[in-house]
């Protein structure tokens, strides 16, 4: 291939940027992406970013010698908004069109937004951009903060603004949060840390709208009535995969891009990955498995076929509240979990599921060690995924 384009410069792209130069390739290699920022990590936005603990700097990914190596094109600022399957051509937003032999799709997701009209302080959490944006928000004085959306990223953003002293209400439209991640024991469980700090969780009430005063939003009218006074709104209620500029591509599509366990499209000398790639019928949305998968991709995509499958098992963490959250396998309904280290009472233990006899995940609360050693056993013991 004379020339791979990466579409996304973000964490699964830059890898599989990585990837392709460390197993060889040395052709023509070009990064699109629509932020104008370099790569940088997403998981501290939420968290020390958003305290002011960190600064921009510290959240890049690739810099200096690293990047001089890697000698790639940087297209930031742009966006793809077409695929040519037959001649593999790229349009971009600025009019420019891209010729590629191999091609890797890593664009990511977009935040879910709610009905009605754009408002200040209606906030979303999904780039350094927003980030900032909300920071900036938080920064004078005390606020009424309501987090709409109890997963991981709502968690972590209440935890953030808690912290800095700010009065914080969450609000899940589901009776319990992350119950389908984490089963209803143990999604119970880390619940309890929003109570722990004085942190109100409202369950199984949706939005309804927004109340506002000009374009300034002043509060959130739930579905049971209640009205919440806010000055900040953070909408944490999941994302979309981008796939919409790739209708009529000719590529599968359907929560995401569809790849085989290799990473590779039905469309030769194209791959996808990261938040975008449902890979062997999986989405996942987290940092480990865009690591994991840009490294099988790039080695299929300079092989012309699928010779290597993502192994390991699926694995994510989350900070809430000084307690770092850990999970790794497969849950499903039906297993069985129990603690076998610590109490939930110290907000510190490892729990194992089980299933016919079987560890299939672990969730740790402030266990890394163990919770490290039981991720490595469940990994040995998964079969990879069939070619």
């Amino acid at each position: 291939m004379k020339t791979i384009t990466v579409v996304g410069a973000s964490l699964a792209g830059l890898h599989t940027a990585l990837e392709l130069r460390s197993q060889g390739y040395d052709g023509r290699l070009v990064l699109v992406g629509e932020e104008r920022h370099r790569p940088y990590d997403r998981p501290p936005l939420s968290k020390g970013f958003l305290t002011g603990d960190l600064g921009r700097d510290q959240l890049a990914l690739i810099a200096g010698e690293e990047e001089a190596a890697l000698e790639a094109e940087w297209l930031l600022g742009v966006r793809a908004t077409r695929l040519d399957p037959r001649t593999r051509t790229l349009t971009l937003d600025d009019g420019r069109r891209l010729t590629t032999d191999g091609l890797v799709i890593a664009v990511g997701a977009t935040p879910r937004r709610l009905p009605g009209p754009p408002l200040s302080g209606v906030h979303t959490l999904r780039t350094l951009d927003d980030a900032e944006a909300l920071r900036a928000r938080l920064a004078h004085g005390p606020r009424r903060v309501v987090v709409v959306g109890g997963g991981f990223i709502g968690a972590e953003a209440a935890s953030s603004c808690a912290a800095a002293g700010h009065r914080v209400t969450v609000v899940e439209a589901a009776p319990l949060p992350l119950v389908p991640q984490l089963g209803e024991e143990m999604a119970r469980e880390c619940a309890a840390l929003h109570a722990d700090h004085g942190v109100p969780l409202l369950c199984g009430t949706g939005v309804r709208g927004w109340r506002s005063s000009g374009d300034r939003v002043t509060g959130v009218e739930l579905g049971d009535g209640r009205v919440l006074d806010a000055d900040v709104v953070i909408v944490g209620v999941g994302v979309l995969p981008r796939t919409d500029w790739l209708t009529g591509s000719g590529l599968p599509l359907g929560d995401g891009v569809l790849t085989d366990a290799g990473g590779m499209t039905e469309l030769p000398g194209v791959a996808a990955v990261g938040d975008v790639a449902r890979v062997a019928g999986v989405r996942s949305e987290h940092w480990s498995s865009a690591v994991a998968q840009s490294a099988v991709a790039a080695r299929n995509l300079l092989a012309g076929a699928t010779v290597d499958v993502c192994r390991g098992v699926p694995s994510f963490w989350s900070d809430q509240y000084g307690v770092r959250v850990q999970f790794a396998g497969r849950r499903e309904p039906g297993d069985t979990v129990r603690i076998v280290e610590g109490s939930p009472d110290d907000r510190s233990f490892l729990a194992l599921y089980e299933r016919a006899g079987r560890t299939t995940a672990a969730l740790a609360l402030n266990r890394p060690r163990p919770f490290t050693r039981i991720r490595r056993e469940l990994s040995r013991a998964t079969a990879p995924a069939p070619l």
